[in-house]
Formats: structure tokens, sequence, C-alpha cells
């Protein structure tokens, strides 16, 4: 590694917001696989090249055109605009140098409207399409080992001392063991439907990160390889980016065992918060609304949504298996975009709005098979109607039992929802229904919790 390589990771490693996809070792991974990448730089002073700000873009090109992507950055102090206005005017040089259409970033900023408005004003706007996940769950690493573990939720304790009592063993992967890594990768991606990376690139990820940055971790049980995860920490914070297990011993909880070890090696390491990486957004989306409400922090486990409630795939099985650490929602501000050649990013957006409501439907047309399936012939018809007043809301709500009865569902919170650029939408069955629900959504957010009596229960929708 260059000099200037070295002091640019020592940068992020010290500055607040530092993220494994700002490192050096991160664009080099990505440049393996078909990216190119340069970076920004604000020196302290003429005279001191050391960093005081700065960023690490991305650019790929995509049917002959390029666009300039920032992960987890820029970092700079948002608050100082003298800072960040030089920081984004590099940005865009460079861009433009590079040819993109687009500079996008997706900064590790919660999502407060305080925050929304330093993006404005640097000449930012919300993107279609975010990359990194905007919703997650972090545990909070400062207390000691016992305390962490007493946060949990007890069936998660129970199952971490049930897989070390059952002869589960957790230890670091070796590079020659990558293979059994890539195998529970494959057979994770084909159970529940997603792709992975090919075996060289998580052998060259080993390679650039796990021997200053991370950790590949294996759960085994009498030899057989069980689960394998891959843990990163810069600065204050670890994160897990990657995770698989196979179908068998699944009853001796190995991935419970491995996120344990994983946090008792990002606080051994000196790290404050561990990241389980990614929830749906909509439990994201919910946090928010209830830090309007002052709250500081939203426990992933007592997150007003019914966890037993909620549909079988995507990333909601994920959440019930996250919530339980112990941890606490948190939302960042998701992708935001500067155009830098307005008719290219025109089509750009046209494109990514066309390909959501395609999977949209597509979600629409799977959800409403599944419902078909499972649904019996006594279950109940609903068709909603639309409330467009208060007063009839409310007289509405007086119908229902007590303890139906929700802040998230009054007419008041929908209509601080709808200041805040959220659209308010409420609805009542048709005459003989029993079910009502209201909603504000931002980006196919959905109902923060459904009001009923005895029809079909509420669920969460996009």
């Amino acid at each position: 590694m260059t000099e200037q390589a070295a002091d640019w990771n020592e940068f992020v490693s010290s500055h607040p917001a530092g993220h494994i996809l700002q490192t050096k070792d991160w664009a080099t991974l990505k440049c393996r696989s078909g990216w190119q990448a340069r970076r920004v730089l604000l020196p302290a002073s003429e005279a001191d090249g050391t960093a005081r700000a700065g960023a690490l873009i991305l650019f790929r090109r995509s049917m002959g055109q390029v666009l300039a992507y920032v992960p987890r950055g820029p970092l700079v102090d948002w608050s100082n605009a003298t800072q960040t206005e030089a920081v984004v005017a590099r940005m865009c040089a460079l861009a433009r140098q590079e040819g993109a259409f687009a500079l996008k970033i997706e900064p590790d900023l919660l999502d407060t409207a305080a925050n929304r408005q330093l993006l404005q004003a640097a000449g930012f706007h919300p993107s279609p399409q975010t990359i990194q996940p905007r919703s997650t769950v972090v545990v909070d690493l400062q207390p000691d080992v016992d305390t962490i573990l007493a946060q949990m939720k007890s069936k998660w304790r129970y199952n971490i001392r049930l897989a070390a009592r059952k002869g589960v063993c957790v230890r670091e992967l070796e590079i020659h063991e990558l293979p059994q890594f890539q195998q529970l990768m494959e057979e994770t991606g084909t159970r529940d439907g997603f792709s992975v990376h090919s075996a060289a690139y998580y052998r060259d990820a080993y390679d650039l990160l796990a021997s200053r940055w991370g950790a590949f971790l294996l759960a085994s049980y009498e030899d057989e390889p069980l689960a394998s995860i891959a843990v990163f920490a810069v600065g204050s914070t670890a994160c897990y980016l990657w995770g698989a297990s196979n179908s068998r011993h699944r009853n001796l909880m190995p991935n419970h065992a491995l996120q344990w070890e994983a946090m008792r090696w990002a606080k051994q390491r000196g790290c404050t918060r561990y990241d389980l990486w990614g929830i749906p957004d909509e439990i994201g989306a919910i946090a928010t609304g209830l830090w309007a409400e002052g709250r500081k922090t939203v426990s992933a486990e007592k997150a007003p949504v019914d966890v037993n409630a909620l549909p079988a795939g995507d990333l909601w099985g994920v959440f019930r298996f996250k919530q339980g650490f112990g941890g606490a929602v948190e939302r960042t501000v998701g992708a935001w975009d500067l155009p830098l050649r307005r008719p290219v990013y025109g089509l750009y957006r046209g494109a990514l709005l066309a390909k959501e409501q395609a999977a949209n439907s597509k979600q629409r047309v799977k959800r409403n098979e599944e419902q078909a399936k499972t649904s019996s012939p006594s279950s109940i018809e609903v068709n909603l109607e639309p409330v467009v007043t208060a007063a009839a809301w409310e007289e509405l709500s007086t119908r229902l039992p007590p303890e139906s009865s929700h802040v998230l569902q009054s007419w008041a919170w929908g209509a601080v929802k709808a200041g805040s650029a959220l659209a308010l939408a409420a609805g009542r069955p048709a005459p003989g229904g029993l079910s009502v629900a209201v909603a504000a959504a931002d980006s196919g957010a959905a109902s923060a919790r459904g009001l009923r009596a005895q029809g079909p229960p509420a669920r969460l929708v996009r």
C-alpha cells in the first residue's frame, strides 16, 4: 500500500463517520469488479497534506453513461457550510472530469429534517435509487458483555447459550476455507432468492479487508460448517456485511452464536457500535416518525410492529432475527443525487421509476397469489372506502375496542406526517366491513399500526 493510500485509510479511521465503504481497500475491491475509484481531499491547511474532509468516489459505466457514486460519504462536517461547499465542489469537478451525468451520495446521516435540509442546501435531492441499506439495527457495545447480553430478548440469550452448550464452535475462517464460505453463500442465495458474488470476489475481499479491517467467522458442529458471516470494523463502528447458513442443525442456533461472537470481537477492537446492516425500510420509517415525537432511540424489539404478523419473505424474516439482539433502529437519509447532465439524468430517473413500478406490480401479483393460496372460504372480504375528514375518521375510531386504539393511527398523527412531506390516506371498510387503518407513506413506507375489530389483521405493505 502506498503512503498516500495509508494516509487516506488513517483519515477514514479517525473520522467520526468513517466507514469500511470509504476505505482505499474497499475501492480496490470494487475496481476488481468493474468500477473505477478516485478520491477528493480537503487538506487541513495548505502546508499540511493531512485530510480534514474528503470522499472516495466510485465510477461505473452503464449503457454508455457514467455514474459517480459515494458510498457512506462524503466524510465532512455537514454543519460546516464552508467545508461542505468545498468538498461538494471538488466532487462535482472530478465527476465532470470523468464524464459522469450525476453524482450520487449516501452519507451516514440520520434521517432528520435538519439533515435533509443540509443536503438540499448543498444542491442534492432525494434519489429514486438507494444502493446501501437505509434502515438497520445498531447494538450499543459500550456496556460490559453481561449487560449487552442482558439487553437481548430472553430467547436470544437462551439460543446463544444453547449453541455453546451443544458444542457449536465459532472461530475465524482461514483463507483455505473460503470454498466453505462460498458454498454457504450459494446455498443461502438459492434458498432465500438473492444473488451472491463470485468466489473470486469473496477471496479478494478476504485478501484486501480481513487482515486490517475485519474477520470471516465460521460456526461449525463436529467439524461440519453450519454458518458464516463477514464483519468489518472502522473507527467506532463494526458492521456485518455478508452472512450465510445451510439448512442443517438449525436447532443448534449457529447464527445466534455467530452474531454474539462478532459483537465480542468488535468490542475487543474498541468499537462502541455493532451495525446489523439492513432491515425493511418500512421499520425505519416508523422509527423516524417516533424520533419526530422526541424519542432519542427506538428499540428494535419494542417497535410498534407485531413481528408475528409480518410477511415471511424479503427482509421481514431478517428483521425478526435482528430485532432480538437488543439494538436500536436507525434510518439514514438514503441516497441523494446532484445532476450534472440534466437530459441524461432525466432519462436515468425515468428508467428507475419505471423499473420500480414494474417490480411493485410483480410483488402485488405475487402477494395476491400467496393470499389466494392461504385464504379459506370463510375468510372475510374487506373493501376499503376513503375517509376524507377528521371528524369521520374519529367517529369510526370510536366504534373500535379501546385496546385497538393507538396514537400512530390517529388523524392527528397522520396530519403530522403529511406535514413532513408524507402522503396521508385513511380507509374504512365498505358496509359490513370491520377494520380500519390510516397510513402515512414515504417512498413506500406503510401503515404504522393497523386498527381492527374482527377483520383480517393489518399488515405493513409497500
